[in-house]
């Protein structure tokens, strides 16, 4: 693909074969996708370009592999778990370089065969619309929040998930400083937290880690960075950078999975399937 462009997902599926085989053969959609961006030298002004910034946190990037792990799996090269684990296929052990247009062409067959009608440009990959729905509604509420309410849900997901003595600051000129607490682990150990929160469209850039780091410098053992976009792969070097007082990141899909575990918001609704058994009256 051509350096500096957004590769289209056809221009992807090789990209993620490699970046599945470096990966051992298996890998978590945010391995992969760190992958693929590490292995195409993607720049960040491509890996930060937002699918659609007013209905989602994801990168356009993010939703073309979407569409190339839906298209190498119905051709037969990927598999996936409902643990969101994806895996080359036995078949997929002894190809090196694949055809583009030859995967495009068969799954469309595929598709056209099984009387599926996809080939329309609004429609999308079956793991993004079912994944991406409640989170795109998630999201628009997210970002239509006032700072001090997404300061205080950051609160709580907080307290939630074992933090103590969480307190929200939000002082201006404490260098985008807004809250603090302790994570104990295990009940044995704790270390004291500086968080920040930015209610943002779009991706969280290096300086804006740098700036954080820079305000916590003593005052804290860890930092974490909570935001409703995402972070580009220079911030998440930053953020992780050796020597440096070491900053946790929570993105947008994460914060959305850890609301919907702790159930603050997002509630998981399960369907009630009743089922006749033939032949079980007989025995009564």
């Amino acid at each position: 693909m051509a350096s500096g462009q957004l590769p289209t997902f056809p221009e992807l599926l090789n990209p993620l074969l490699r970046a599945l085989q470096a990966l051992g053969g298996s890998g978590s959609i945010e391995e992969i996708y760190d992958k693929v961006i590490e292995l195409e030298r993607l720049p960040d002004d491509v890996v930060s370009q937002p699918h659609d910034a007013e209905k989602s946190n994801q990168t356009e990037v993010g939703y073309r592999l979407a569409w190339a792990r839906t298209y190498l799996k119905k051709y037969g090269l990927l598999e996936n778990s409902s643990r969101g684990i994806w895996a080359l296929t036995a078949k997929a052990k002894d190809i090196d370089e694949l055809n583009p247009q030859e995967v495009v062409r068969t799954v469309k067959a595929l598709e056209r065969k099984d009387g599926e009608n996809k080939d329309a440009p609004s429609a999308a990959p079956h793991e993004v619309s079912q994944e991406q729905e409640w989170k795109e509604k998630l999201y628009t509420i997210l970002t239509q929040l006032s700072p001090a309410a997404f300061e205080r849900l950051a609160q709580r997901l907080l307290r939630e998930s074992g933090f103590t003595q969480v307190e929200v600051t939000g002082r201006s000129g404490d260098g985008g400083i807004d809250g603090r607490g302790i994570a104990r682990i295990h009940g044995l150990m704790s270390f004291h937290v500086l968080f920040q929160c930015k209610r943002y469209k779009g991706s969280v850039g290096p300086g804006e880690i740098r700036d954080f780091r820079g305000a916590m410098v003593g005052r804290a053992d860890k930092g974490l960075f909570i935001t409703t976009g995402t972070f580009t792969p220079a911030a998440v070097k930053e953020a992780t950078r050796d020597g440096a007082p070491p900053i946790d990141l929570l993105d947008g899909s994460e914060f959305a999975d850890k609301l919907k575990e702790l159930s603050l918001g997002v509630r998981i609704e399960k369907i009630e399937v009743v089922r006749i058994e033939d032949g079980c009256f007989d025995s009564i």
